[in-house]
């Protein structure tokens, strides 16, 4: 039985208010779209993977470029996304498919085993779970009608098809809307089996949801603490963050001297028990001379990820009586969530001064310090 499966992943993601793109937002080092690839990577008789992306999200899709799949452009609606990837399958000798939503990350195995199995003698089969709760229409907020709930179901994907009926089913619904793809062969009086389903196949759609699956995934928290200072001198360029501040100084070190990039990796190092950036970096290393910051930090979050590490929030310290650092915060933010692929909203930055004390005060130094929570997975 030659199966394929279509993974959709086209949507807007407007309910999550999010800057980055559902499918892209990254869990257990892991973006949720590699969790939805992993849950059926390990099913043989599934040959072929079709990607439904968003136009709009080409870039992030290219930048985790999963290997061994076919990836095709969305169209306005999940019903025309699916029928687009159909029919790039048409002629592919695929005699079953499974239908997927990327924003349910966690289907299980058993789930997908049970629909496999049921579609050697089925056309359709679809996972659902029991509606638990008291069930009301409503209308303006205003609750107008009780529902028996006794017979009502909650459907989830992935939803299993005979290829030639889904097809048909779609080519003839072009120009109508159904909320899932089971609903085209209901429509039709025909049979769709149904297999329990799972809570713990939850579809992401608003950020509560999110962290519902994050609570999924066991973790634990832990924290760490940097620092650093240098001194401001002549001849050099300063950076503060990764980004080049225009100043008539510069600060004084074996690198680029940046002390919030600096303080943020000894943060990152140390709630991960990773040591501390002269270990990894050391000054005496001439290939580190004058070398950007920005550098480090990259090899320092490829190798937290590495460690099963994830960031959970950072707080940052600037310590500078001039220049003013309000000014920039906004771009050092922007710049730190690249580098550390994490949302701008994880980063918190704050410009302080020491009341003219010291050599700060005195503007002939620049200090940081930073606080790094982190997120070790078990799973």
């Amino acid at each position: 039985m030659s199966i394929f499966l279509i993974l959709l992943a086209a949507g807007e993601s407007k309910r999550l208010k999010s800057s980055i793109p559902k499918p892209y937002i990254t869990v257990n080092n892991k973006k949720l779209l590699e969790h939805a690839l992993n849950s059926f990577k390990d099913f043989r008789s599934i040959k072929k993977t079709v990607i439904v992306y968003n136009k709009k999200h080409r870039k992030h899709l290219n930048k985790l470029n999963p290997k061994n799949t076919l990836k095709i452009t969305g169209g306005k609606t999940r019903q025309e996304s699916t029928f687009r990837a159909l029919k790039k399958i048409k002629k592919m000798n695929c005699e079953k498919v499974l239908i997927h939503d990327a924003a349910r990350p966690f289907p299980s195995k058993k789930i997908i085993n049970q629909i496999i199995r049921k579609l050697k003698r089925n056309h359709a089969v679809v996972p659902i779970i029991k509606v638990n709760d008291a069930t009301k229409r409503v209308e303006k907020k205003i609750i107008f009608k009780n529902i028996k709930r006794n017979s009502l179901r909650f459907s989830q994907t992935p939803q299993g098809f005979t290829f030639k009926k889904i097809y048909e089913k779609h080519k003839k619904n072009m120009n109508n809307s159904f909320d899932d793809d089971s609903a085209l062969f209901t429509n039709d009086g025909e049979k769709v089996v149904s297999i329990n389903g799972s809570k713990k196949n939850l579809k992401i759609t608003d950020k509560e949801d999110l962290d519902i699956f994050k609570s999924l995934i066991k973790r634990k928290s832990y924290f760490g603490i940097g620092f650093d200072v240098h001194r401001l001198v002549k001849g050099r360029k300063l950076y503060l963050g990764g980004i080049k501040i225009p100043f008539i100084l510069g600060l004084k070190g074996h690198s680029d001297a940046d002390p919030v990039l600096h303080a943020l990796i000894d943060s990152l190092l140390g709630a991960c028990r990773l040591g501390d950036i002269g270990k990894l970096f050391s000054d005496k290393n001439r290939k580190y001379k004058n070398i950007r910051s920005t550098i480090f930090l990259r090899k320092i979050i490829e190798l937290i990820k590495s460690k099963n590490f994830s960031i959970n929030n950072i707080d940052i310290n600037i310590i500078a009586q001039r220049p003013i650092i309000k000014k920039y915060s906004k771009k050092i933010i922007q710049t730190i969530s690249k580098l550390c692929e994490i949302n701008p909203n994880e980063i918190n930055i704050k410009g302080k001064t020491t009341e003219k004390l010291g050599l700060i005060g005195k503007g002939k130094a620049i200090a940081s310090e930073v606080i790094t929570s982190v997120i070790k997975y078990d799973q």
